[in-house]
């Protein structure tokens, strides 16, 4: 017995099935799409106005980084714990990071470490060029900008036997002088997430 074909598909379902199709391709897409653009970095507000004097003895001001996007990180030179481990990661961020990019180390043991200590200092860490500046200053003017500033944690003036404790994260900061970002030096997946991040204010 011979079969007979079977009649093709009303064409209004054929359209359907079309469309249909097209409406599960476009979601997926558009899924892809989202997953692939990266939030946009949190804002964690304005900096408030500061002056200090870096290793030069050149008086440094917010307004001295207007237009340019920087990080920040709060050291000490007699610190013999996180501060040079710290202070290598800031090192090495200028073969990471696009030229004109500005580091800034700011001392939490401004009576011990004038422009002076923190000039050699920076010798030690091959910091010639400007793009990464040492700054000390009055020591209550330091604290509360990295409390209240930055709001990074940091202890009292500390002694050869109790050292000062102080926060072991970089602040990033946009053209605007607001803080977009933290990143702790000890961590080497915020180390990475930073360039990328940096990439993102340009």
């Amino acid at each position: 017995m011979s079969l007979m074909p079977m009649p093709p598909p009303p064409r209004r379902l054929w359209v359907w099935a079309c469309l249909g199709g097209l409406v599960v391709a476009g979601a997926a897409a558009a899924r892809l799409g989202t997953a692939s653009v990266a939030a946009p970095l949190p804002d964690y507000g304005s900096v408030p106005a500061f002056a200090l004097v870096d290793q030069r003895g050149r008086q440094v001001t917010g307004a001295t980084f207007a237009g340019r996007v920087w990080v920040a990180d709060f050291i000490f030179t007699r610190c013999a714990g996180q501060c040079p481990m710290m202070s290598s990661r800031m090192q090495e961020l200028a073969a990471r990071l696009p030229a004109g990019f500005q580091r800034v180390s700011i001392s939490v043991d401004p009576a011990w470490d004038t422009p002076a200590v923190l000039s050699a200092y920076a010798e030690r860490y091959g910091a010639r060029d400007g793009s990464w500046l040492f700054l000390t200053g009055e020591p209550g003017a330091v604290r509360r900008l990295c409390r209240d500033g930055f709001h990074l944690a940091v202890g009292d003036e500390g002694t050869a036997e109790e050292p000062i404790t102080h926060s072991t994260r970089l602040a990033l900061m946009d053209r605007q002088g607001r803080l977009r970002g933290y990143y702790d030096a000890m961590e080497e997946a915020d180390m990475a997430r930073l360039p990328r991040d940096v990439r993102a204010l340009r």
